[in-house]
């Protein structure tokens, strides 16, 4: 496996970078995502990796890193292309073919946002609480959902502090679904209802309607009217496809943007406190240190 992954990482290093983009901020999720040239004539199968790094009990280097290369994809870099616009890459002249390459570094401290106490001895659990002793690598599937999340990242077109909240949602879920490879448990949809394409569409739609009110929190009752889906539908699908309830995925998303916005951005406490919606300082600082363990002006200081 690890003589597999280097030859893998070395072929790839070789060839032309088209563009790629790269975030490092302590205490949050750390990623590249990076295109390269591609000879149209090579044959080449899409590639998943997960490696969990485990460096002793208590430590701060633990962590989880995914590794996905993606092949037969196109690339266009002119800007407001109408062929690209409308779904016709692949007959755009200007485009070009490309492997792309996504990186995700999960740390130890990061995923303790995820552990629920009442799933201790679940197989994600042993894994988010690095409670497995030994390291391992394992190559895992490319399937439709992990393609549809490694696409919604290299291809999306939002910017600035909404590409930050949108690219976060999008590496969780990547690890949501990494891990059920890892544990040999594909995920199954257990609801009725989201047999329905149109249904599944709602609790999507749902999801980036929180992403895009990050800073303006909506009830589940106007989060419902707006997907047009009733209350207990539209919570019991949300946490049936996305593994967490809407709650809790909402403050994450706050949370990793307030990360964002503190270490990235310089901006300080209060302004991060009026942006995310909270009404007062003590309140957002209270949420903060219980999602990272860290004060936020600790996070400021590093």
């Amino acid at each position: 496996m690890q003589e597999f992954r280097d030859k893998w990482l070395q072929a790839i290093n070789n060839l032309p970078e088209i563009v790629s983009k790269e975030r490092k901020i302590p205490g949050a999720i750390n990623y590249s995502i990076r295109r390269f040239y591609r000879n149209e004539n090579d044959v080449v199968e899409d590639v998943g990796i997960v490696q969990y790094e485990y460096k002793g009990e208590s430590c701060e280097e633990n962590n989880i890193k995914l590794r996905f290369c993606v092949a037969g994809n196109m690339y266009c870099a002119a800007e407001n292309c109408q062929k690209c616009t409308a779904g016709n890459i692949k007959s755009c002249e200007n485009s070009v073919p490309s492997f792309d390459v996504v990186a995700v570094d999960y740390t130890a401290a990061q995923l303790t946002a995820f552990i629920n106490a009442k799933s201790a001895n679940s197989d994600s659990d042993v894994l988010l609480r690095f409670n497995r002793k030994e390291s391992f690598q394992k190559s895992i599937p490319l399937c439709c959902k992990t393609r549809g999340v490694i696409e919604s990242l290299v291809n999306h077109k939002y910017t600035g502090s909404l590409e930050n909240i949108y690219v976060n949602a999008q590496l969780q879920m990547l690890l949501l679904y990494s891990i059920d490879w890892v544990t040999d448990k594909e995920p199954v949809i257990s609801c009725r209802f989201l047999n329905s394409e149109a249904d599944r569409e709602k609790i999507t739609m749902a999801r980036d309607l929180l992403i895009q009110n990050i800073g303006q929190p909506l009830t589940i009752k106007e989060l419902s009217r707006k997907v047009a889906m009733n209350e207990c539908y539209l919570k019991k699908g949300f946490k049936e496809m996305y593994g967490t309830t809407i709650f809790e995925f909402y403050q994450t998303q706050r949370m990793e943007h307030a990360k964002y916005l503190l270490y990235e951005k310089g901006l300080n406490v209060t302004e991060v406190a009026m942006i995310l919606g909270y009404s007062s300082i003590s309140h957002f600082s209270t949420a903060f240190k219980k999602h990272t363990g860290l004060k936020p002006c600790e996070l400021l200081l590093r």
